[in-house]
């Protein structure tokens, strides 16, 4: 068998076609059958989505021994629906060591997710150095539950050959050039502000409106917002993607309102606890603006005040359903995570409620469906920590992840039952076959062992 990799063009993109061409001669059988596998592609991006697709198609026949492509020959022609296919992951409410973050990476380019959010810091923890501000991460749980700016690199650069090539176990004259996991996969880094970030104060107790009073951060403080660009200039040296989430989610005012000095500054300004939390998430949009990202934050902000937030903004939705037709309607752009269906710590929601949330519900003039970037499941860690979390993401994540890659009308019109299940069954023991721990499909409870003994398949 020969594969021939061809690529029109290195540059970076996100919707790019991958072309899969499998052919055979005649009369010969399916083993020998294969003579030539080509794969055309806009980009080694989209070539390596390609090769993904490949990879799944080969199974080992250990009767054999020998790998067969299932059911050749091919002819596909595909690309993904959406260009932002996102899985949060929660470092803050319990510590991923890098090793898992890594594992978690790699798993999500079996399912062609291609952002991972890495929500660092919140309330509970602040566990990533900032050289231009040291004392930050004596908010970690330990100081064995931190990650340095060396940690932060490595994981947003894996050097990895890609997998599929590993499966197929391509060989050339020339070596292959490595590539990076990020050249299909981005990190979208995360600073929630102003709330969720009491442990801000643990190095910087000045951060806090009082002792007794420790979030949000402390809107009448130059020193905040100093703080705040002396953050976003460090990592903006880590995190080259052109997205930067701002949060903005929960902000409760009442220690600004309780607190005397944020009282004054506050009628001294004549603002309202409103008007400060407006004031508070456009400054630190400017201030993300400045370093050349564009801002994500949290449906709150566009619920609170969608007149004044920056053009550029992305809508983060999660609350619930309505808000990406409101935000699209408005020109923003949009993000779906609606919790009822894609908070993967929500172990109750089963995969075909993970399956059938639909980013473009309430959508349908064609220019405003445009402005839904796609999606992200969410991987929330109050109750998930390295001992359980890849099986809590798998293999649900993978029912979004194929909601995201593939057109509407070819996962909506059938019984998903017959048509979905099988191929997301199938899916969980390819992942375990490829050392990811992923659950049983259909437990009533995600991430519940298997009720007895029996077949992968059958589980």
């Amino acid at each position: 068998m020969k594969l021939l990799l061809l690529s029109r063009s290195s540059a970076a993109a996100i919707l790019l076609d991958h072309l899969l061409l499998l052919s055979r001669s005649s009369d010969r059988v399916l083993a020998a059958s294969i003579s030539i596998v080509c794969c055309w592609a806009n980009s080694v991006y989209g070539a390596l989505r390609g090769l993904e697709t490949f990879s799944q198609l080969c199974t080992y026949d250990y009767e054999t021994k020998s790998i067969h492509i299932y059911k050749a020959p091919w002819y596909v022609r595909d690309r993904p629906r959406f260009a932002f296919r996102g899985l949060l992951l929660d470092t803050s409410r319990h510590y991923y060591p890098v090793d898992v973050i890594k594992q978690i990476i790699e798993s999500m380019s079996y399912a062609k997710l291609n952002v991972l959010h890495w929500h660092i810091i919140d309330e509970e923890s602040f566990p990533l150095e900032v050289p231009t501000y040291p004392k930050l991460w004596k908010g970690a749980y330990s100081k064995w539950e931190r990650y340095t700016i060396e940690d932060a690199d490595e994981i947003v650069n894996l050097l990895l050959m890609s997998t599929c090539c590993q499966f197929v176990k391509l060989r050339q004259k020339k070596r292959l050039r490595r590539l990076r996991f990020t050249d299909c996969i981005n990190v979208m880094a995360e600073l929630d502000v102003p709330g969720h970030a009491e442990s801000w104060g643990a190095g910087y107790p000045d951060l806090w409106p009082s002792s007794s009073c420790r979030e949000p951060l402390d809107v009448s403080k130059t020193f905040t917002f100093d703080l705040i660009a002396g953050i976003l200039t460090d990592v903006r040296k880590i995190f080259p993607f052109e997205l930067f989430h701002l949060g903005g989610d929960e902000v409760h005012t009442d220690c600004w309102t309780s607190t005397p000095h944020v009282q004054q500054w506050l009628r001294d300004h004549n603002m309202t606890a409103k008007d400060a939390y407006q004031y508070f998430v456009l400054r630190a949009q400017q201030i993300a603006i400045s370093k050349n990202w564009t801002p994500v934050n949290w449906e709150e902000t566009f619920n609170a005040f969608p007149t004044k937030l920056n053009p550029r903004t992305v809508v983060h939705n999660w609350l619930g359903g309505g808000v990406c037709p409101k935000a699209v309607g408005q020109g923003f752009r949009c993000i779906f995570s609606n919790q009822g269906f894609w908070y993967l710590d929500h172990l109750d929601v089963q995969w075909d409620g993970v399956y059938n949330a639909e980013p473009l519900e309430g959508i349908s003039d064609v220019s405003e469906q445009q402005l839904v970037l796609g999606g992200e499941v969410c991987m929330w860690g109050e109750t998930a920590d390295a001992s359980v979390v890849q099986q809590t993401i798998w293999p649900r994540a993978a029912a979004a992840a194929e909601r995201l890659w593939s057109k509407r009308e070819a996962i909506s019109t059938r019984n998903i039952n017959i048509t979905a299940l099988p191929r997301l069954e199938y899916f969980r023991c390819l992942l375990t076959r490829r050392g990811v721990p992923a659950a049983p499909v259909t437990n009533f409870y995600a991430r519940s062992p298997p009720r007895g003994p029996g077949s992968c398949y059958e589980q």
